[in-house]
């Protein structure tokens, strides 16, 4: 017996699947079953974001106040003035030093003083010039005809702490909401830096002891060291640090909330795994797994049946509601339909409250999900109350906390619209989900077959506790007939029988297209949806 008061904290189940094939990798991240993220890696490009270069500065361009700058790849990256950093002067002459002297001098950066930070509303040609090489960092992959978005300001990542040369700063994240450990994290943090280099505590820190925390630091400063050995030989255009794989990048960043399982199905992957889990979390080595399956891990793990209904323009949500998501050049546009099947006894300011929380606990999802970023514009289906409006946009808020992008959701317009901005890093993803119908020969698309039958379930259900139907009979495709009756005893049929206490008769048409259903009552005449 529980004793009065005590709460139970409810504990999210996360896993993280990880399969590879000849050409992509696949990453999926779960929260309780269910789909949240979802990352396709061609496995022959390498990872961009977070790579730092050697680069040349090939033009600028005072217009924008910016340079476009040589990296390597086929089109010329952006880096804008605002994005080069307080002591991209000191930085240069670092790369000059190191590369005249032909010598990673190690102690080097901590003992040059630094220049004076330049001008914050100053000019791009004041401070670089067509031909010069400076250190740069990629912050965001090339989007449409858009070239990488570079930084001159660098940053090395940890689980814990992010390394930050030609610094001298020390700060803490702002999540972290007690002053007494926000301040034993910094005093931490300012013993145990190197020299020369600013310290930025992420919010995954908290609690953690010195001795976690100085591992972190040691690990990244091992990074540093490369790239100073890489830099004395270096002639730009060269990549003097690549970033770590996206698996063991997410990983990184996602390890602090815990992961309870990882399934791997490469045996090559699941070693590179092991390694980094060896070498910075070995107490997660426990929750890694090989999946030796015959059927595909995203089969056996249903992810596939996820994808499927999660991508494309109408998402389909479980109370007959649904999402209609159009994407434009400027801006993601999100409609919220309550359907035709979603009638109850109470109110319609209560129905649309139900629908609105149900859609904004989807649209949370599908936009992690699709990594969709820029403006996006939520059309909420008009409520009269103003407390149900507030009760709305917190509920919207709540749902995005465990996004890691940078996002801001605005109040909610006098037209009824949310509008979120939301941090761009990469290409959002874009899935196809339709299939080529068979029975056109190609010329038309429909609904994926894999949930045609799900269609179906939700229908019936509708039809026998919503209308209060006592018979029906089905006319299907023959294909969806013998789906339907397939394995008797375990054919649907059967299941809504021991369901609905009702026997739904199932009759072939092989006048219906594959995904067309007829509803008939007892009386023989055919339902309208």
């Amino acid at each position: 017996m529980l004793e009065k008061g005590v709460l139970i904290a409810y504990q999210m189940l996360n896993e993280l699947v990880v399969s590879k094939n000849e050409d992509k990798l696949r990453i999926a991240i779960l929260q309780d079953k269910a789909l949240v993220e979802l990352h396709h890696e061609p496995v022959s490009d390498s990872f961009a974001v977070g790579d730092i270069f050697l680069a040349k500065v090939k033009k600028l361009n005072p217009g924008l106040n910016a340079a476009f700058v040589d990296i390597g790849y086929e089109k010329d990256s952006f880096l804008h003035y605002f994005d080069l950093g307080p002591q991209v002067k000191t930085a240069i002459r670092y790369v000059k030093s190191i590369q005249e002297s032909q010598k990673a001098n190690l102690k080097l950066l901590g003992s040059l003083p630094p220049l004076p930070d330049i001008d914050k509303n100053g000019k791009m040609e004041e401070v670089l010039k067509p031909g010069n090489s400076i250190i740069v960092q990629i912050v965001k992959e090339p989007i449409s005809t858009k070239g990488h978005r570079l930084s001159g300001e660098i940053s090395l990542p940890g689980q814990y702490v992010v390394l930050v040369p030609f610094s001298d700063t020390v700060s803490v994240s702002k999540k972290i909401a007690s002053a007494e450990e926000r301040k034993r994290l910094k005093l931490l943090a300012d013993s145990l830096h190197p020299k020369g280099f600013g310290v930025i505590v992420r919010t995954a820190a908290e609690g953690k002891d010195k001795e976690a925390i100085h591992r972190d630091i040691d690990n990244i400063y091992t990074r540093w060291v490369n790239m100073a050995q890489n830099l004395t030989t270096a002639k730009a255009p060269f990549k003097i640090l690549s970033e770590q794989d996206r698996t063991t990048s997410i990983l990184r960043d996602m390890l602090s909330q815990g992961f309870d399982t990882i399934y791997v199905d490469d045996e090559e992957v699941f070693r590179d795994i092991q390694d980094y889990l060896q070498a910075n979390m070995p107490d997660y080595l426990k929750v890694l797994k090989m999946h030796k399956g015959k059927a595909p891990i995203f089969n056996t793990l249903g992810l596939e049946k996820q994808i499927k209904s999660s991508f494309g323009k109408i998402v389909s949500m479980p109370n007959g509601s649904y999402l209609v998501v159009e994407h434009t050049e400027a801006m993601h546009v999100i409609d919220v339909n309550s359907g035709s099947k979603n009638l109850n006894n109470a109110t319609l300011e209560e129905n649309v409250m139900k629908v609105n929380m149900d859609a904004a606990t989807e649209i949370a999802r599908q936009i992690r999900l699709r990594d969709l970023g820029g403006i996006i514009v939520i059309d909420f289906i008009d409520q009269r109350k103003p407390e149900n409006k507030k009760i709305l946009l917190d509920h919207l808020r709540d749902q995005m906390k465990s996004d890691r992008a940078k996002h801001a959701i605005l109040p909610v317009s006098k037209f009824g619209l949310v509008q979120i901005t939301r941090q761009r890093v990469r290409p959002q993803l874009d899935i196809n989900v339709t299939e080529t119908c068979p029975t056109c020969n190609g010329s038309g698309k429909i609904q994926a077959s894999i949930l045609i039958v799900d269609e179906i379930s939700h229908t019936i259900d509708f039809l026998i506790r919503q209308n209060k139907e006592k018979s029906m009979q089905l006319f299907v495709h023959p294909y969806v007939a013998a789906y339907l009756k397939k394995g008797f005893w375990n054919s649907y049929q059967m299941k809504w029988l021991r369901k609905y206490r009702i026997w739904i008769k199932i009759s072939e048409d092989l006048s219906l297209p594959l995904s067309m259903v007829r509803y008939m009552n007892s009386r023989g005449e055919e339902i309208k949806m």
